[in-house]
């Protein structure tokens, strides 16, 4: 049995978790666990659905409870779903160190950090996340990385961390090199189309887009995703730039098969410093020429092998843009399949697969602990 801790709710954008747990079903009961919902006058309840074969828990709390009130009903909550299943092996999975107040002293028989992203440093981070993760390091038996940059950040806090980039689905994106039907909403926006896809955050520089936009009024920039942390208000407005909301992530490749670009304008600071956007392979399994800021990972691993053109400024996104829309692609794209084949989303969780069956026996952070432990070892770990 594999319980997911995840600050990331399944049904938000199709990324890490949801690659990685999809495939996680074959060998185990897949239990998601979402971060609270608050709903007026609500009793503490557990909503149960089923996607893709994972079993998503999404905990729903009255609204206003303390923060100590909400987690003593959200732990009573997970003893009801672990109870039952008492005496099975159980592997933690956590993507975010916050869960272990919630669950640190759930008693394990394995415990991964998948650490896809430097949480800490995004913005509105708890102040005791660091904490958080350093006893989420001293607890867990394998830690994961989401790129070079996070690997080099953790290696040295923890003996066995293992670097896992951003993967692909080679297929499901390279359906966009296909007769894939326009997406109505593309049919009147000019082209040349730049276009990018994902969250819409603080990660994203938007005096950059805006600039890009006007350097170049008769291109189209389409851009796709849900947007969080941020104000809406606060989107540049132009009328060649298109906020086009969330989009399925079935629905993806259809929108990149009427691009002409790809862009990834992330802003170069700390909430950027350690990302491995999974957009950059799924951008060249779409076939689409690439234009990034300097995002570390994304220069070492893709700009330096010429797969992906790397930009300091607007002005410097616009010249590469330029020069991709004239480039030929033949050569470029032979050169990008070589590079996506030694990668999958299926390899990635076989490796990671792999390394959980390893673990010693003698390493196994809770084998043969009750469940009915679960209340009062977190209880105590709260006043740690």
């Amino acid at each position: 049995m594999l319980l997911v801790l995840s600050h990331l709710r399944w049904d938000f954008v199709f990324q890490r978790p949801q690659h990685l747990m999809t495939r996680a079903v074959a060998a185990y009961e897949v239990l998601f666990w979402e971060e609270p919902e608050e709903e007026d006058g609500a009793a503490p309840r557990l909503d149960v659905l089923a996607r893709d074969g994972v079993t998503v828990l999404r905990p729903v709390l009255p609204r206003g409870l303390s923060a100590e009130v909400a987690l003593a009903a959200q732990r009573a909550l997970l003893e009801t779903v672990l109870a039952p299943r008492e005496g099975r092996t159980l592997v933690a999975w956590f993507y975010s160190p916050m869960f272990m107040a919630l669950a640190g002293q759930v008693p394990a028989d394995i415990v991964v950090y998948d650490c896809m992203d430097e949480l800490s440093a995004f913005r509105g981070a708890p102040p005791q996340m660091l904490e958080m993760e350093r006893r989420l390091l001293a607890r867990a038996d394998l830690v994961f990385t989401g790129g070079r940059s996070l690997y080099e950040a953790k290696r040295g806090k923890h003996p066995s961390v293992h670097c896992f980039p951003s993967s692909i689905d080679a297929a499901h994106f390279g359906q966009a090199r296909g007769e894939l039907p326009e997406p109505g909403e593309l049919r009147a926006i000019p082209r040349p189309r730049l276009g990018f896809f994902g969250v819409v955050d603080e990660r994203m520089d938007l005096e950059l887009v805006a600039e890009l936009a006007a350097l170049r009024p008769d291109w189209s920039l389409c851009m796709i995703g849900p947007i969080a942390k941020i104000d809406p208000g606060s989107l540049p407005q132009a009328p060649n730039l298109h906020w086009l909301g969330g989009r399925s992530y079935r629905d993806l490749p259809r929108h990149l098969a009427h691009w002409d670009v790809g862009i990834m304008p992330f802003a170069i600071n700390e909430s950027t410093r350690f990302i491995s956007p999974t957009k950059t392979p799924e951008f060249l399994a779409a076939g689409l020429p690439v234009v990034s800021t300097a995002v570390t990972d994304v220069v070492r691993d893709y700009g330096d092998a010429g797969l992906v053109s790397i930009a300091q400024d607007a002005k410097g996104m616009a010249l590469a843009a330029e020069a991709l829309l004239k480039r030929p692609r033949e050569a470029w794209l032979a050169r990008v399949d070589a590079r996506l084949a030694t990668d999958s989303w299926d390899r990635t969780w076989s490796r990671m697969s792999a390394l959980i069956e390893a673990v010693p026996r003698t390493r196994r952070s809770g084998a043969g602990l009750p469940v009915s432990v679960l209340a009062a070892r977190a209880a105590g770990a709260a006043h740690d």
